[in-house]
């Protein structure tokens, strides 16, 4: 399967490059225009492969969103997902709906509908992405993972095929990683959006994941990492050999460079350590820190610390907030939500009164967002994907911690054995889950300024 995809997009590129002039204009015939465009936008998607009617995965991609839009119709709407009060009955919700040649189950629906709506995501853009007459994509890395991964045509939502044990320890520990988001609405952890498995009788059952992707919108990105705090196989040559394949690179290719967060270093280091505590309490290990970053257009600095700018950001920091406080109130979790709230929202006018006054001087203090990183909040930036965004002094960051589902058994411990004796006094990423969440934090302090 592989070689096929890349052999066919190398003709794709020799196509192209013998019909670019230098200065990357097209020659050729007028009629020959769609099909030149078409060419072009697919060599442009380094790393992803449209999954047409000729590739391998499109009965099973196409058979999936028509499961998925059958299965999403069914849900209760956004503004009824607000008002349900989660229970465990929820928690365990299994509906099976049957197709033409296929089944679709779905897991836990009411509770990642509202896991969605509290993101400010539409049922009708869910639906809209997931189940678009456009074709999903399939993205292919230098991961070592076995699992399969697909794009939402816009790149905003990931589909990633999971184990039935994954799958089991995800739906498990659903209630305490909902909690968990309730108490730190900007969670660093990857969202996930839905649960599913799909059965097609006699050729395969396959459970899948969907998720809000870390890295949207990826226009502008040039580099992408993926971080365990540790040395041991964490290097990746970037040369692509003009392959088309994104190189997510790792530990030691970041060495010598920093996050540069200036005033939200602070709040980034307590979320890491919140994030992985809660890890830790889960027993899990060898989750990574998926970081990219792209610069930032001056316009886009100088409008950061503008007033309207600073009004937009808190009231999408609070919006996102009360929606989580809405289910957790639900739920029982916090009796003083309403105090809560109106503390947060006082916090939330004097960063926005001292943002402003900070912009007219052109500086600002160190002491300015402390009130609103105390309630585990930041100053989202304008984006569909705010959460996983944070803005340096020059650059755009997109960050997320992933791959939660590796737990601490038998087996990892006797790895852990191993490596120990093949690889004495070095760090490698079979440890002990305190050891590891020690080590995860200790190397973003470290390379964050």
């Amino acid at each position: 399967m592989g070689g096929n995809l890349f052999s066919s997009n190398r003709l794709i590129s020799q196509h192209i490059m013998a019909r670019e002039t230098p200065d990357g204009t097209s020659r050729g015939a007028e009629g020959e225009g769609s099909q030149w465009w078409k060419l072009r936008q697919r060599w442009r998607m380094l790393g992803v492969f449209e999954i047409d009617p000729e590739h391998e995965f499109y009965h099973l991609t196409s058979n999936i969103k028509e499961g998925l839009r059958a299965s999403i119709a069914g849900q209760a709407t956004a503004d009824t997902a607000d008002q349900i009060t989660l229970t465990d009955v929820h928690f365990k919700a299994k509906d099976i709906k049957p197709h033409e040649g296929f089944e679709m189950h779905t897991f836990a629906a009411p509770v990642f509908a509202k896991l969605r709506h509290s993101l400010d995501i539409t049922e009708e853009e869910f639906m809209s992405s997931l189940c678009s007459d456009k074709n999903y994509l399939q993205f292919v890395s230098n991961s070592k993972s076995k699992a399969d991964f697909f794009l939402t045509n816009d790149k905003r939502f990931f589909l990633k095929t999971q184990s039935k044990r994954e799958v089991r320890f995800l739906l498990s520990n659903l209630q305490a990683y909902m909690n968990h988001l309730e108490k730190y609405p900007h969670s660093l952890l990857v969202r996930f959006l839905g649960v599913h498995r799909i059965v097609i009788p006699h050729q395969l059952k396959k459970y899948f994941i969907v998720m809000q992707s870390v890295f949207y919108p990826d226009e502008r990105i040039n580099v992408r990492y993926d971080i365990k705090g540790c040395e041991v196989g964490r290097w990746t040559n970037p040369d692509t050999k003009g392959g088309q394949i994104i190189k997510v690179l790792k530990d030691n290719n970041f060495k010598n460079q920093y996050i540069s967060l200036g005033q939200e270093k602070s709040w980034f280091d307590s979320q890491v350590k919140a994030d992985t505590a809660f890890l830790r309490q889960l027993n899990v290990l060898d989750y990574s820190l998926l970081l990219a970053h792209q610069p930032l257009h001056q316009d886009e600095i100088e409008g950061k610390h503008s007033l309207a700018n600073l009004v937009l950001r808190t009231t999408k920091s609070l919006d996102l907030d009360d929606n989580y406080r809405a289910s957790e109130t639900q739920t029982g979790v916090a009796a003083d939500s309403a105090s809560c709230g109106s503390d947060k929202l006082q916090a939330a006018a004097e960063v926005v009164g001292e943002e402003n006054k900070s912009a007219a001087r052109g500086t600002r203090t160190d002491s300015e967002l402390q009130e609103f990183h105390d309630h585990h909040l930041r100053l989202l930036p304008n984006f569909k994907n705010s959460v996983h965004v944070i803005d340096g002094s020059d650059r755009r960051y997109f960050v997320g911690i992933i791959d939660i589902f590796t737990v601490y058994g038998s087996k990892k411990r006797l790895e852990n054995l191993w490596k120990n004796l093949r690889f004495h006094s070095r760090a490698f990423s079979t440890v002990s889950p305190r050891k590891y969440s020690h080590r995860f934090c200790q190397w973003i302090q470290a390379h964050t300024q």
